[in-house]
């Protein structure tokens, strides 16, 4: 039977891939890439630690990395037979580093060894599927794309991850967590786990907690100020930015900006929809169900119109707070002026 796995990008597919490599239904190649690089490392490591047992790895597994070898080696070490065990395990990692060759791979591709395992780690980038490589693999490879997750996935991401550790987290802790760490799953996982050694099986992980044990400020972050200045709360919002211009390391302009630039497109949406019911807005806007009222909330605070203009001004800071034009003034300062910009 032809199998391919094209696009993996959920936690349940890749939960599927993990379960045929334990049943052993194996396939010679599995060539990993993409640009989120968490879910290759972790099938790669995966296979490197459960296809042969311990006594088999020492003649019959090897890791070899990008900028070590050529394609050359890679099929020469593939072609050989295992000693004493059914396969042999062949690891590239960094296998992006032979991306002006790779293509060379193809002809092993078409007849791989049998009772070779080949994992190839193609990190940030991705083959070209019009070329020989992508069609010599599809018949009867694994091709495995780790696509980046979109701001908005990352929350529901982290809870799946949590639940079958018997953890739960709020929704503003997990906000909390995107915000400041980015879509980078390497670096959230690292921090989720970190709270898993310290909070007891079947804690809900609260903002509380990230603020004691990650250093993540709970009050004063981007996701408590786009919720101030949706309810116009002129005090608080000054507050957290008069905070972000002392910690300018901690709050990068560039981010708040992007962050609020984010919000008011959403804004705008909000204000284009038909059905605004809250199962409606979230579908639509792609957000938890239990911010809604947070946007219904800012929706009647900036009226369309006022949210047009207010992301015509984010345009423009943002270009200032990358330096054009504005070498000399402090960020802190630019994010005050833009304060006052979208309040006024």
């Amino acid at each position: 039977m032809i199998l391919i796995k094209n696009f993996i990008d959920t936690l349940d597919d890749v939960k599927q891939l993990v379960t045929d490599i334990k049943n052993k239904n194996l396939k010679p190649i599995y060539f990993l890439m993409g640009e989120e690089a968490y879910y290759i490392d972790k099938i790669s490591d995966f296979i490197e630690s459960s296809v042969l047992s311990e006594e088999e790895r020492g003649f019959n597994q090897m890791v070899l990395y990008g900028r070590d070898v050529t394609i050359d080696d890679i099929v020469g070490q593939a072609k050989r037979f295992p000693m004493m065990a059914e396969y042999q395990v062949v690891i590239v990692k960094e296998a992006q580093d032979l991306s002006r060759h790779i293509e060379k791979l193809a002809a092993y591709a078409k007849n791989p060894q049998p009772s070779t395992i080949l994992v190839i780690n193609y990190k940030y980038k991705k083959i070209d599927k019009r070329k020989g490589l992508y069609k010599a693999l599809k018949p009867d490879c694994v091709v495995y794309e780790s696509k980046k997750l979109y701001d908005n996935q990352v929350p529901d991401w982290i809870r799946r991850v949590l639940s079958p550790k018997n953890y739960t987290i709020s929704p503003k802790a997990a906000q909390m967590l995107v915000e400041f760490l980015g879509t980078d799953l390497s670096k959230i996982n690292n921090e989720l786990e970190k709270l898993q050694i310290i909070l007891p099986e079947g804690t809900q992980i609260s903002p509380d907690h990230i603020e004691e044990n990650i250093g993540i400020s709970k009050d004063y972050n981007n996701f408590e100020l786009r919720k101030a200045i949706g309810e116009r709360n002129v005090l608080k919002a000054h507050k957290i930015v008069n905070y972000f211009g002392e910690n300018p390391k901690d709050n990068p302009m560039v981010v708040t900006v992007s962050l609020l630039f984010s919000y008011f497109s959403q804004l705008l949406h909000f204000h284009g929809l038909k059905d605004k019911s809250p199962r409606s807005v979230a579908s639509a806007l792609k957000v938890n169900p239990y911010f809604v009222n947070d946007y219904i909330t800012a929706a009647r605070n900036f009226p369309m119109r006022k949210v047009s203009a207010v992301v015509s001004t984010l345009r423009e800071f943002d270009v200032k707070g990358k330096g054009v034009g504005s070498n000399a003034v402090p960020q802190g300062d630019l994010l005050k002026e833009l304060l006052v910009r979208i309040l006024s």
